[in-house]
């Protein structure tokens, strides 16, 4: 198969094909009369594979890692396992916080509808952040409340 057949086979456009290609994950061979990369069977078993597990939220240096266990003939299921039952209350805490956010955004806009627009005058930028207090108690934010989450930390790291 080449490059165009795999990726519909896979559901996936070319471009996908190629970066697997590129980060080894597939390893097509070489037509010998065109040059052109050669996908078999086992290429389009793997590209499936990686595709569901990126769905599942697994990083490409995980899908490797679990390719190369499956490879060497030992069975990557536990780390499978472990890597996911860690994401998952990884993806509950953000889910958490997120909430605990959209609270926060619900009751500032609700809060902001009764109040006047201002002008900057050298001693406020908006009045409408400035002068909004967060009404949650310290232990909902683990006793910071600077009306931040991890999440907006972890955004600004980007």
């Amino acid at each position: 198969m080449k490059v165009k057949d795999i990726a519909e086979a896979a559901g996936v456009n070319p471009d996908t094909v190629r970066f697997y290609t590129r980060e080894n994950l597939l390893k097509p061979t070489r037509n010998p009369d065109n040059n052109y990369q050669q996908f078999d069977a086992e290429d389009l078993r793997r590209l499936r594979f990686a595709r569901k597990a990126r769905q599942l939220g697994f990083s490409l240096p995980e899908i490797r890692q679990i390719l190369d266990q499956a490879d060497d003939h030992h069975s990557p299921c536990p780390m499978v396992r472990d890597v996911f039952q860690q994401r998952l209350a990884e993806v509950e805490r953000e889910i958490q916080e997120l909430q605990q956010l959209r609270q926060r955004m619900t009751t500032a806009l609700a809060a902001w509808q009764e109040m006047p627009d201002g002008t900057p005058d050298g001693h406020t930028i908006c009045r409408l952040i400035e002068h909004w207090e967060d009404p949650a108690p310290a232990e909902e934010t683990g006793g910071q409340n600077d009306g931040r989450s991890q999440i907006d930390d972890r955004r600004e790291e980007r």
